[in-house]
């Protein structure tokens, strides 16, 4: 089965991107095939090299395990829009298109948004 997952929120402040990080893992260990494409503020959840308070969850780290088992793609309008650039991206995830999340959405037997 094929899920996609779209995220819009930013990494921090809210509690979105996270839950849809941790649903995206939990289904990483089943059958499931996830892609997690990346929307206007949660293109900041991919920024490598983020530095959390000890004890806070780490986005980054939570879309290393996504990507292990799946892919991560980036709005590239929204990572423009945002001065995210290729080079400051986790390893593994890459920029996209909507014309692409339109594909795979067309593709996905469910698609979850948060």
């Amino acid at each position: 089965m094929h899920i996609l997952i779209v995220l819009n929120d930013p990494p921090y402040g809210t509690e979105r991107s996270y839950n849809g990080l941790r649903l995206a893992k939990a289904l990483g260990r089943e059958e499931a095939r996830v892609t997690l494409f990346l929307l206007a503020d949660a293109v900041v959840c991919a920024n490598r090299g983020q530095k959390v308070p000890q004890g806070f969850y780490n986005v980054e780290l939570m879309l290393n395990s996504v990507i292990r088992k799946g892919e991560v793609l980036l709005c590239g309008s929204c990572m423009d829009a945002r001065g995210v650039g290729d080079d400051d991206l986790v390893a593994g995830a890459r920029r996209s298109s909507m014309k692409e999340l339109g594909e795979k959405t067309l593709m996905a037997d469910k698609v979850l948004v948060f």
